[in-house]
């Protein structure tokens, strides 16, 4: 089991790929009583065109097929997986999101029971074309009501102007027609190709003892039998790499009070190093605290305005293959609100000079929020994305957060800022 220590936090994280290829990770906490673990499988919704395991030719399947997974592995034959963790007294739950799968609990007693059901019950998968069909009600509702939410439809219309013709565009979910085309054979087909071992990871954070859990998990492992490994071939990949298709207004109208609206921005710089990726990402992110947070000249004069509102709020997401970030309000001046954002964005040379002395500021507000998440092992657990950042941890991030300078800054503004990358997304209230 590979050790790295980290001097200045005084922790440590060990890593070890096991013979069927699954990568564990584990970052023990001492002095802490909770444990929390993820499971995460390298799929989420936009793989819906791959070879699958064992196949020649490539296949696309309906879309909500990763979403529609997370839902159904913890379903099965005579029993539920959120019942056995409850009796422990565990906290357990899943999420799906573009590019991942992820499975997880926190608890602070019976670890190792714990984490024998979390590896059992999403390597043991059960479908029947009566419990498929069950699940297709359950998350037809679901989606039914996310149709209904005002702020889901205007960060997904947003998507649906940067990603035109992407999957990116398509609820994680998928549609209510989509999922109606999921069968057991079409889940046992993705099951079979990206939740193999090696395709996934599993992170401990917390009370822990590393010999003892890569103990138990290596014993657990060793009852399975599990097929060759075969590298999930996918066949992702955007329509128009250079964001022409890029679409600049769309508008909606709903049963809502004031106005929302959306500036959207796609990035287009690609990666083949994963640390490279997350210091992009980490300047991105303070640029745009420089030029947006609630205490920039920038927020001020709006709020002052009237422009924006407590609503206003913005997020770079970074994931695999593409990149996008988003700033909304609610607001009577959509148009003034939207005209000021991309102002601000195509002025961010300026902008950041004449913010430079606001600059160590804001990175040390930064790297206070960061430092400040280690005391926390979800946080710590849910900020680690594996692979797209070549394994870096909530450590490694506090590190690399302090090298970043106004130079960085700058060069990430003219890798991202584009003009034409830039569109606006609406939703007006029906009386208008």
């Amino acid at each position: 089991m590979e050790k790295y220590f980290y001097q200045d936090f005084n922790r440590s994280t060990y890593h070890q790929q096991l013979a069927n290829g699954l990568n564990v990770v584990l970052m023990p906490m001492p002095g802490f009583n909770k444990t929390y673990a993820m499971m995460t499988t390298n799929f989420g919704s936009i793989d819906n065109c791959f070879v699958p395991y064992g196949g020649q030719e490539p296949i696309h399947v309906p879309d909500g097929v990763a979403h529609f997974l997370e839902h159904k592995l913890f379903e099965k034959k005579d029993y539920d997986a959120f019942d056995l963790f409850g009796k422990l007294g565990a906290d357990s739950n899943a999420f799906t999101s573009f590019t991942q799968t992820s499975y997880l609990f926190s608890t602070t007693s019976h670890l190792h029971e714990n984490v024998d059901i979390l590896l059992d019950f999403v390597q043991q998968p059960y479908f029947t074309a009566q419990t498929v069909q069950k699940e297709q009600g359950i998350i037809g509702q679901e989606i039914q009501m996310y149709d209904d939410d005002p702020n889901w439809r205007l960060y997904l219309g947003m998507l649906g102007n940067l990603y035109p013709h992407d999957p990116m565009h398509i609820d994680i979910a998928g549609t209510v027609e989509s999922i109606s085309k999921i069968t057991p054979e079409i889940l046992m087909e993705n099951y079979r190709t990206f939740y193999q071992p090696s395709n996934m990871t599993l992170l401990l954070v917390g009370n822990l003892d590393p010999e003892e859990t890569i103990k138990w998990v290596a014993a657990n492992q060793e009852k399975k039998d599990f097929v060759p490994q075969e590298k999930p071939d996918r066949r992702f990949k955007l329509n128009d790499p250079t964001g022409k298709d890029v679409i600049p207004f769309r508008s909606l109208t709903m049963n809502v009070n004031r106005p929302k609206v959306m500036v959207g921005i796609r990035g287009l710089k690609s990666f083949d190093d994963g640390r490279a990726r997350l210091k992009y990402k980490l300047a991105v992110d303070l640029l745009l605290d420089v030029l947006l947070d609630d205490t920039s000249d920038n927020y001020l004069r709006l709020y002052d305005e009237g422009v924006i509102d407590d609503s206003f709020s913005y997020n770079l997401d970074m994931q695999r293959a593409f990149h996008f970030a988003y700033f909304s309000t609610n607001t009577d001046q959509t148009e003034k609100f939207a005209d000021e954002v991309m102002q601000i964005l195509e002025d961010a040379d300026q902008q950041i000079d004449q913010a430079a002395a606001r600059f160590e500021g804001v990175k040390r507000g930064e790297l206070g929020r960061l430092i400040g998440l280690l005391d926390s092992p979800e946080a710590i657990g849910n900020r680690y994305a594996g692979q797209l950042f070549d394994g870096a941890n909530l450590m490694d991030e506090v590190r690399m957060m302090r090298t970043i300078t106004l130079d960085d800054l700058k060069a990430a503004a003219a890798d991202f800022i584009n003009p034409d990358g830039m569109s606006v997304y609406q939703i007006v209230p029906q009386h208008q």
